[in-house]
């Protein structure tokens, strides 16, 4: 019994020896030779902010967009969208018109791009607008080629 003990006595501290010792640490791993560059900065790279006219709808909007390496991400806000009000003829209420329009595309320096604009609208409805976008000067110009036929002159902010 004292030499079976005795045994289990040094497989342990062999097992508690082993489990103590760690692998070596992995190799640092070297950057590429060639690393890939990111996207080139554009020149209309920033935030661009303005109001456009009511056009046919009589209806402004607020915009705001970010452009960055010529990606361009933003939203127009109708500034007289509002919410429900009294009915007191009792007749059908107008349908709420898009309060908040959200605005992708891809920007180019020195000519015309377009943009499209996706209205925040309830129900199966969908909207969406084209727009035509230039550089003008240190502007931007933005024009609606459907809807409201609204143009805004954005500046950097």
């Amino acid at each position: 019994m004292t030499k079976f003990l005795s045994l289990l006595l040094v497989l342990v501290a062999a097992a508690s020896a082993s489990a103590q010792t760690r692998a070596p640490a992995p190799a640092p791993v070297a950057p590429p030779a060639n690393p890939t560059p990111g996207p080139a900065a554009s020149p209309l790279d920033g935030q661009w902010r303005g109001t456009s006219d009511g056009g046919s709808c009589n209806a402004p909007l607020d915009y705001q967009l970010t452009i960055e390496s010529g990606f361009v991400d933003g939203s127009a806000y109708d500034t007289t969208a509002r919410g429900p009000v009294p009915n007191p003829n009792k007749s059908a209420a107008p349908a709420p018109g898009p309060g908040l329009w959200q605005i992708h595309g891809l920007a180019k320096s020195g000519g015309t791009f377009n943009l499209l604009s996706v209205a925040s609208v309830k129900g199966t409805e969908h909207r969406r607008v084209q727009l035509t976008a230039r550089s003008d000067g240190g502007g931007l110009v933005v024009t609606e080629n459907g809807g409201c036929r609204r143009t805004a002159r954005l500046a950097r902010g």
